[in-house]
C-alpha cells in the first residue's frame, strides 16, 4: 500500500533508524492510493514516534484491502460485495430518515462507512420527517420578554380562550389537568384537549376519572416532537379548539395539554392564550435552574408533586429561590396534583381565571 503523505512532524528516535523526508514518507505494501492530511500518530518501530497535525483527505481505488471495494450510492451495494454493516448504513442513509443502529445523524458515530454516504452538520438546526427545525436558543429567555398572545385582536367566537399546560414526560400534566376540570366545571363552561404521539391515552385517563362529559374531550394524535404540535404546526391542535367551540354553544375556556416534551417547548401564542408550565420534584431541585423557554417564559411555572422533595432529596427553598432568578417576577406555583384534588391547584386557577377574566372583558365566576 502506498501512501504520500505531505506535512511537518518532530521525531524522536531510539536505538533503530527512521528516515523521514520532510516533505512525505513512502510505504509500499498494496495497490491503494491515499492522499491523506489528517491528525494522527505514527509509530515507526519501537523507539520512534511521531505526532502529526493536518486535514485529509481520501481517494480510494477498487483495490485496497483496508477500504474494500468502491461504493459511490446505495445502489452499488447490490453490485459488489460489502460487509452486511455497511449495506444497513447506505441503506439508512439514502432514506435519510434515521441513521444506522439506532444512532443519531452528526455524531462521529454515525459519520458515512464509505464515500457514498451523506455529511450532516453537527448544529441545533436540524429537520425531522414531520416537517420543522429547532432552533438555536441564544439564552434560556426571559419572563418579561416572553412571546404573548395578542389578545386585543383575538376572536373569541371562532376558538374560546385556550390555556396550554406543558411539561416533560412523567411531570404531573395530565393529574393537573384532571384536578383543574374538577375544580373550574363547578364554575364555568370547560373543554379539553390532549395530545399524544400515537395514542388516545391522556384522553382515556380524563374520560375513565370523569373529568368532563365525553362531548368535552378530545383527542390530538401528534405523530411525531410534541412541540411540534404546539409551535411549529399547531394545526391539527388549532382545528380540535374550533371543532369544541362550534359544537359547545356556552363553552367558556378550553384547557390543553401538550405531550411531554423538554425544557425549551413553550407554546405558540398563535395558539395558547396563556400557558402553564409543570415540572416535578422528582426531577431534582436544579430543573428550574437550567432555565429554557419553557420554564423562564410560561405565565405560571407550576413545580408539582411537592410530597416527594424528602425521599427524592430534593429542597423546595432552592428551587423557590432557582425559580425567582430564572423568571424574575413570573409567578411560581408548588403543588400536589392528585393530593385531596390538589394542593396548590386553587392557586393555579386564580392566576388562569384573572388571564380570562382580562382577556374577555367578563367577570370572574
Amino acid at each position: 500500500m502506498g501512501h504520500d503523505h505531505g506535512h511537518e512532524h518532530g521525531h524522536e528516535h531510539g536505538e533503530k533508524e527512521c528516515t523521514h523526508d520532510s516533505h512525505g514518507h513512502k510505504h509500499d505494501e498494496k495497490e491503494c492510493t491515499h492522499d491523506h492530511s489528517h491528525e494522527h500518530s505514527h509509530v515507526h518501530g519501537e523507539d520512534c514516534t511521531h505526532d502529526h497535525s493536518h486535514e485529509h483527505s481520501h481517494v480510494h481505488g477498487e483495490d485496497c484491502d483496508t477500504c474494500g471495494p468502491k461504493v459511490t450510492s446505495a445502489d452499488d451495494v447490490a453490485d459488489v460485495e460489502v460487509p452486511e454493516w455497511k449495506k444497513k448504513a447506505l441503506a439508512a442513509n439514502a432514506d435519510a430518515t434515521a441513521a444506522p443502529f439506532g444512532m443519531n445523524w452528526g455524531t462521529e458515530a454515525t459519520v458515512s462507512a464509505t464515500d457514498a454516504s451523506k455529511k450532516v452538520e453537527e448544529s441545533h438546526s436540524h429537520t425531522h420527517d414531520h416537517g420543522h427545525s429547532h432552533e438555536h436558543l441564544e439564552h434560556p429567555g426571559k419572563f418579561d420578554e416572553r412571546p404573548t398572545a395578542n389578545v386585543g385582536n383575538r376572536d373569541y367566537e371562532e376558538r374560546r380562550f385556550t390555556v396550554g399546560l406543558g411539561g416533560p414526560v412523567g411531570s404531573g400534566k395530565t393529574a393537573l389537568l384532571l384536578a383543574l376540570c374538577r375544580k373550574l366545571r363547578e364554575r364555568m363552561s370547560v373543554a379539553a384537549v390532549t395530545n399524544d404521539i400515537f395514542t388516545r391515552e391522556d384522553c382515556e385517563f380524563l374520560t375513565r376519572n370523569e373529568a368532563l362529559p365525553t362531548h368535552r374531550i378530545t383527542a390530538v394524535e401528534t405523530g411525531g416532537c410534541p412541540h411540534a404540535a404546539i409551535r411549529e404546526d399547531i394545526s391539527a391542535n388549532l382545528t380540535a379548539c374550533e371543532r369544541l367551540t362550534a359544537s359547545i354553544d356556552d363553552l367558556d375556556i378550553i384547557l390543553l395539554e401538550s405531550g411531554g416534551d423538554n425544557l425549551a417547548a413553550n407554546f405558540s401564542p398563535e395558539l395558547a392564550d396563556f400557558t402553564l408550565y409543570v415540572i416535578d420534584v422528582a426531577g431534582g431541585d436544579k430543573v428550574p435552574r437550567k432555565g429554557g423557554p419553557s420554564v423562564t417564559q410560561s405565565d405560571v411555572l407550576v413545580i408539582n408533586k411537592t410530597d416527594l422533595a424528602e425521599a427524592v432529596g430534593a429542597s423546595l427553598e432552592v428551587m423557590a429561590r432557582d425559580s425567582k432568578r430564572m423568571r424574575g417576577d413570573g409567578p411560581t406555583v408548588f403543588c400536589q396534583a392528585r393530593e385531596n384534588l390538589g394542593l396548590g391547584v386553587d392557586d393555579v386557577i386564580d392566576h388562569i381565571l384573572r388571564a380570562w377574566s382580562k382577556a374577555t372583558g367578563k367577570s370572574i365566576p
